[in-house]
């Protein structure tokens, strides 16, 4: 099959770059002949996915983060071809690679490609106010999240971005721990009339992680045709530094302030500027709809998973 890998090589603090040399050597001795692509600016990936699509290319594999991971499976969709998704996990967060079973280690991820087989999977489409104002459509392999984990996202790209992506991560989420307050969002599900709930954070999850690890949506399948929708109502300070155990944990929803809902249409809106991100990356604010988009996508995932 015809494969071809998309690059970020900012990813994790620039070490994809300036390690891709022996990283390619060893995809090249187990996958065999493959086209490779570097992403030169954010969206490029989008863009790059759409021309390899176009140019015939049956695999693609996306070599970073999450973000990355985003980026080539939007331009897979407006590609409108049949075409397989693999993951080289080279970013941070590895939220999405969790769901699907792929390992952290690069040789045990390069070992699953070669032996992974082909799942349909859904996808979510989200259309929201992007950082200029106008409306924005943007698919999402994983999870969308707004209060909290927009905040974070927004910041994760900061002074301490050059020694590595996970210490950039942390020192957003302190900032964000101590400046966030409460946010007044108006929810609903499948066109119900929905309430104004004061929160902490929404995630509405394809997948069932975020934030490198916290099971924000712990029973989501990938390809049941439903969105998972968990609701955190506002926690003081002291309150999420107790509770952080049970709020990342597969047992979520025993938490007294945290709802479940199940949806295939969610929408929200507020009068405050609540960020969103999108599969980690800061892509906007409220209002925001989205929809589920059944079996939209191919994926190489794991035999096991």
């Amino acid at each position: 099959m015809r494969t071809a890998v998309i690059v970020n090589p900012r990813s994790e603090g620039g070490r994809t770059g300036r390690q891709w040399a022996g990283i390619g050597e060893k995809l090249l001795a187990r996958l065999g002949p493959m086209e490779v692509r570097f992403t030169e600016r954010p969206g490029h990936g989008t863009d790059l996915a759409r021309e390899l699509v176009e140019q015939g290319f049956e695999r693609l594999i996306a070599a970073g983060g999450d973000g990355t991971i985003n980026e080539v499976a939007n331009g897979m969709v407006e590609g409108r071809r049949e075409v397989a998704l693999g993951i080289l996990p080279l970013g941070t967060g590895g939220d999405f690679r969790r769901t699907l079973g792929v390992p952290k280690g690069l040789e045990a991820a390069i070992e699953m490609l070669a032996g992974a087989v082909e799942r349909r999977i859904d996808l979510g489409k989200a259309v929201f106010r992007g950082v200029d104002g106008r409306p924005q459509t943007r698919y999402f392999v994983n999870l969308v999240s707004f209060g909290m984990g927009g905040e974070v996202a927004s910041r994760a790209k900061n002074m301490l971005t050059p020694l590595g992506g996970t210490a950039a991560f942390l020192w957003a989420t302190l900032v964000s721990f101590f400046v966030f307050e409460r946010k007044a969002v108006r929810l609903r599900v499948d066109g119900e009339a929905g309430r104004v709930w004061e929160i902490y954070n929404i995630a509405v999850g394809n997948g069932r992680f975020h934030g490198g690890g916290m099971q924000a949506c712990p029973t989501a399948d990938l390809a049941d045709g439903v969105l998972e929708v968990t609701v955190i109502e506002y926690l003081r300070r002291w309150e999420a530094i107790k509770d952080l155990p049970v709020l990342y944990s597969d047992d979520v929803y025993r938490h007294p302030k945290v709802s479940h809902l199940r949806g295939t249409r969610v929408m929200a809106d507020s009068e405050e500027e609540v960020r969103i991100e999108v599969d980690g990356e800061p892509v906007g604010t409220l209002p925001l709809e989205i929809t589920v988009v059944p079996g939209a996508l191919t994926v190489l995932a794991s035999p096991h998973c």
